[in-house]
C-alpha cells in the first residue's frame, strides 16, 4: 500500500472492510465507545467479524472483549480508536506492530489542541509511517458508508441518515458534514461520507479520488477548511474530471476572520482565497459559497449532467413569480431559450389567448378551471429541443390544485430527459412538497437558490464543452517547496538576461557604468530610450525617482543619469548601484499588460495576468492559474479578462497580437518548470502588447529567488 508523494492512497478496504476492531468499546450508555459499539452492531449491516477492545471487560453486550490489539485472534482491516487522547498512541503502536491496515482514530486532543498535541500528533504519524499503517484522523466523527450501511462513527445521527445514493461527501470538520448528511430530509441520497478531521494521513483528497473511481457514486460534494497538499487534490480532482464525475466544492476560510476560525478547527493551511478559487476554476471543480447552495447543485448534477444546451425554460401559473424569476435568470447571466415552432403551437392551442406563451410561460390561473392544462403542456415545454432545463416556481401551497401540479412535473419529468427543476417557495410544506420529495426531486426553497444551482450547473457545462483536456491527463502541478527559505531579488538587468536565456523576446537594453557609457548606448540604440537604476535592493524604480522614460538625445540621457543617482542616494543611500540600464522605448501605442509568479504555499507556483502598468491595483482584472499551462490555458486566461475587448479591437482600436500574448505566457510557464526549485516569484510588469504582427514584449522585469538556488 505504498505511495509516493502526492499519490492518493488506496483505501477500498477502510471503505469496505472485512473484519472490524473496536478499541475503546463500551457499555457506559453515552460515552464514544458506547454509541459507535452500537452503530456498528445495530444499526450497520456489516456481515465481517467486529472484535471489542477493552482491557476492563471480558465481554459486552453478550459479545467477548479483548484486552488489546496485539491479544485479537485475527488482524483486523480497520480499528476503531475510541479511547482517551493519553492512550492512542500505545494504540497506534500495537495497530501498526501487528499489520492492521487502517486506523480510524475518533479521539481529539491532538493538532487541534495546541503545541503539545501536535507533537502527539506527529509522533501518531511516525509510528504509523514505520509499521505501514495508514491513519484516518484524529479529531474525526468517523466514517459512514450509507451504501454500504456501515458506520464506523459515534454519532446518535447515524441511524437516521441512512437515505442511500450517488452523492459521495469528504469533509474535514464535523459538523457542517453531518448538515449536508441531513439534506437527506428532502430525499436526497448521500453514499458515502468521510469527515476527516486532522488529516495526520489521510486526507480529503484520498477519498476524492476513491470517489472519482467508486462506481456508486456519480456526484462528488466536499467542504473544505485547509488543503495540505495542493497536488494531491489537484491530482483527485483531474481523475473526477477525467471519469465525467463533477466535484462541487465549498472552501471556508476566504476572510481573515474565517482563516483564523479553520486554522483553530482543524490546524490546516487555508490558502489564499484567490489562488484556491483559481485552482477551483481551472480544473473544474464547481466552487459554491453556502451549504444550501452546496445540496441544491448536488443533487441537480446527480439528477443530470448539462449537455450540449445551456438555455433554459420558466413554466409558471403566476405572472408575478414567473418575472421575478425570468429576472433571477438574467441576473445571473444566464439565458431564457426561443421555443420551437411545435412547442410554440401547442401552447397557443392549449392555453387562453391571455396566457403568455413566450418564455417564460404563464399559463394565469386557468390552472383552477381546467385540470388538464399543465398536463396538456408541462412536458411538450420541457421537452424543447432548444432548452437544457425547464424551471416551474411554485410560489404557493394551493392545496389539491399544487398536489396535481406536483403529479404533473413527475410524470412530465418521466418524459422528458432534460431536468425539471420545481422551486418550493412557500413555508406551508404540503402534500405536494412531500411528493415531490418522494420523487427525487429535493426542490429548492427559493428562486435565489434554484438559480444558483442552475448557474453552476450551466457553468460547468460550459466548462466540460471548452475543455477537451477532461478526457486526458492535465498537465502536472509543480509540488509546493518544503520549508522556508532566504530569497534575494535581481536586479532588472539580471532578471532580463535570464529571459533572454530563455527565448522571451526584449526591447534592446544594456547596462551602462557611467553617463558616458550610457549615452553611447542610447546613440547606438537610437532615440527615445528609458533609463533605470540597476540595482538588486531597488525593487520599485518608480517610487524612489530611479526611472525617466521618453529621453530623446544624449543630453537628457547624461542629465538622467546624475538626477537618478542623486534620488536613488537620497531614498536608498546603502543600496549597491550597478549602473543604469538603457533600453529602448517601445513603440506608441499597445496595451500595457501584467505577468506575475508566486509560489502558494499549499498548491505551488500560481500565475497572475491581467491589465498592467498602473491599472492592475486600480480595476485588479486579473486571471490566474496554476503553473504549468499550456496553449489551452494561456488562450482562456486572455480571454477570461474583464478588459479583453482592449486587446480585440474595441471602438476601433486595432486587435492586439493576442498570438503573441498567449505564446509568451505559455515561455513563461516553461521558464517557471525549468528552474522552479530556485524560483519564489516573478513580476513582469508591464508587458506591453502591439497590435498584430507587432509582438508582447516585457518592459519592466522582478525576478525574486531562493538563495543557493539560482532561477
Amino acid at each position: 500500500m505504498e505511495t509516493t508523494p502526492h499519490s492518493a492512497a488506496d483505501i477500498s478496504r477502510l471503505i469496505r472492510p472485512r473484519s472490524i476492531a473496536l478499541v475503546g468499546a463500551s457499555d457506559r450508555e453515552g460515552s464514544i465507545g458506547e454509541r459507535t459499539l452500537t452503530n456498528l452492531v445495530t444499526h450497520s449491516a456489516f456481515d465481517g467479524e467486529v472484535y471489542l477492545v477493552n482491557p476492563s471487560k471480558s465481554e459486552i453486550r453478550g459479545q467477548r472483549c479483548w484486552p488489546s490489539v496485539a491479544s485479537l485472534p485475527a488482524t483486523p482491516d480497520v480499528a476503531v480508536v475510541a479511547v482517551p487522547a493519553s492512550g492512542v498512541l500505545t494504540v497506534i503502536e500495537e495497530c501498526a506492530a501487528r499489520g492492521v491496515a487502517f486506523a480510524v482514530i475518533l479521539s481529539s486532543g491532538f493538532g487541534e489542541a495546541g503545541a503539545e498535541g501536535e507533537r502527539e500528533q506527529q509522533r501518531m504519524k511516525e509510528i504509523a509511517e514505520h509499521g505501514g499503517l495508514r491513519l484516518y484522523g484524529p479529531n474525526c466523527p468517523g466514517l459512514t458508508n450509507v451504501n454500504g450501511r456501515l458506520g464506523l462513527t459515534f454519532s446518535p445521527s447515524f441511524p437516521h441518515d441512512l437515505t442511500p445514493g450517488p452523492i459521495g461527501l469528504a469533509t474535514q470538520g464535523g459538523g457542517l458534514g453531518r448538515n449536508v448528511m441531513q439534506a437527506m430530509e428532502r430525499g436526497i441520497g448521500i453514499g458515502l461520507w468521510a469527515s476527516t478531521g486532522n488529516e495526520v494521513d489521510l486526507q480529503v483528497a484520498d477519498f476524492i479520488h476513491y470517489m472519482a473511481e467508486a462506481p456508486d457514486i456519480k456526484v462528488i460534494v466536499t467542504l473544505l477548511e485547509g488543503i495540505k497538499d495542493g497536488p494531491k487534490f489537484v491530482a483527485a480532482v483531474q481523475r473526477a474530471a477525467a471519469n465525467g464525475k463533477p466535484v462541487i466544492g465549498l472552501k471556508v476560510g476566504k476572510s481573515e476572520y474565517g482563516r483564523r476560525a479553520a486554522q483553530s478547527h482543524t490546524a490546516s493551511l487555508t490558502g489564499s482565497a484567490e489562488v484556491n478559487s483559481a485552482v477551483f476554476r481551472q480544473f473544474g471543480v464547481i466552487e459554491v459559497d453556502d451549504i444550501d447552495e452546496l445540496v441544491d447543485t448536488a443533487w441537480l448534477f446527480a439528477r443530470a449532467m448539462p449537455g450540449a444546451q445551456d438555455a433554459l425554460g420558466i413554466y409558471c401559473s403566476s405572472g408575478g413569480t414567473a418575472a421575478l424569476t425570468a429576472d433571477a435568470v438574467g441576473s445571473a447571466g444566464l439565458t431564457l431559450a426561443e421555443f420551437t415552432a411545435q412547442t410554440t403551437e401547442v401552447l397557443r392551442a392549449k392555453l387562453p389567448a391571455y396566457a403568455a406563451i413566450g418564455n417564460p410561460v404563464d399559463t394565469t390561473a386557468m390552472v383552477l378551471s381546467d385540470k388538464t392544462v399543465v398536463e396538456t403542456t408541462l412536458g411538450c415545454v420541457a421537452n424543447d429541443a432548444n432548452l437544457a432545463l425547464t424551471i416551474v416556481p411554485i410560489a404557493l401551497d394551493y392545496g389539491e390544485t399544487t398536489t396535481r401540479l406536483a403529479d404533473n412535473i413527475i410524470n412530465a419529468q418521466k418524459g422528458c430527459a432534460a431536468p425539471i427543476v420545481p422551486i418550493w417557495m412557500s413555508d406551508r410544506l404540503g402534500e405536494g412538497y412531500q411528493k415531490l420529495v418522494a420523487a427525487g426531486f429535493a426542490p429548492p426553497r427559493s428562486i435565489g437558490k434554484a438559480i444558483s444551482a442552475i448557474g453552476r450547473w450551466v457553468e460547468y457545462g460550459r466548462w466540460l464543452r471548452s475543455n477537451a483536456v477532461v478526457g486526458r491527463p492535465a498537465l502536472p502541478p509543480l509540488a509546493a517547496p518544503l520549508g522556508d527559505g532566504a530569497t534575494r531579488s535581481l536586479s532588472e538587468a539580471q532578471a532580463k538576461a535570464r529571459l533572454h536565456e530563455a527565448g522571451i523576446g526584449l526591447l534592446p537594453h544594456a547596462l551602462a557604468r557611467s553617463a558616458e557609457e550610457a549615452r553611447a548606448l542610447a546613440d547606438g540604440m537610437g532615440y527615445p530610450v528609458v533609463a533605470k537604476i540597476a540595482s538588486e535592493q531597488v525593487v520599485h524604480k518608480s517610487d524612489i525617482g530611479g526611472v525617466q522614460v521618453g529621453l530623446q538625445d544624449g543630453a537628457q540621457v547624461e542629465a538622467a543619469w546624475r538626477e537618478i543617482m542623486a534620488s536613488v542616494l537620497k531614498h536608498q543611500p546603502g543600496a549597491t548601484i550597478d549602473g543604469l540600464l538603457i533600453e529602448k522605448m517601445a513603440p506608441r501605442g499597445g496595451v500595457e499588460l501584467m505577468i506575475g509568479v508566486t509560489r502558494d504555499p499549499v498548491f505551488g507556483h500560481v500565475m497572475t495576468f491581467g491589465l498592467g502598468g498602473i491599472y492592475v491595483e486600480i480595476f485588479r482584472d486579473v486571471t490566474r492559474r496554476l503553473l504549468p499551462i499550456g496553449a489551452h490555458d494561456a488562450a482562456a486566461m486572455v480571454r477570461e479578462m474583464r478588459s479583453f475587448a482592449l486587446l480585440d479591437g474595441a471602438r476601433g482600436r486595432p486587435k492586439a497580437d493576442v498570438a503573441a500574448l498567449e505564446a509568451l505566457l505559455v515561455r513563461v510557464s516553461d521558464f517557471v518548470a525549468r528552474h522552479a526549485d530556485g524560483l519564489e516569484e516573478m513580476d513582469l510588469n508591464p508587458v506591453w502588447v502591439g497590435a498584430e504582427g507587432e509582438g508582447a514584449l516585457p518592459l519592466d522585469a522582478v525576478i525574486v529567488e531562493r538563495t543557493g538556488t539560482p532561477a
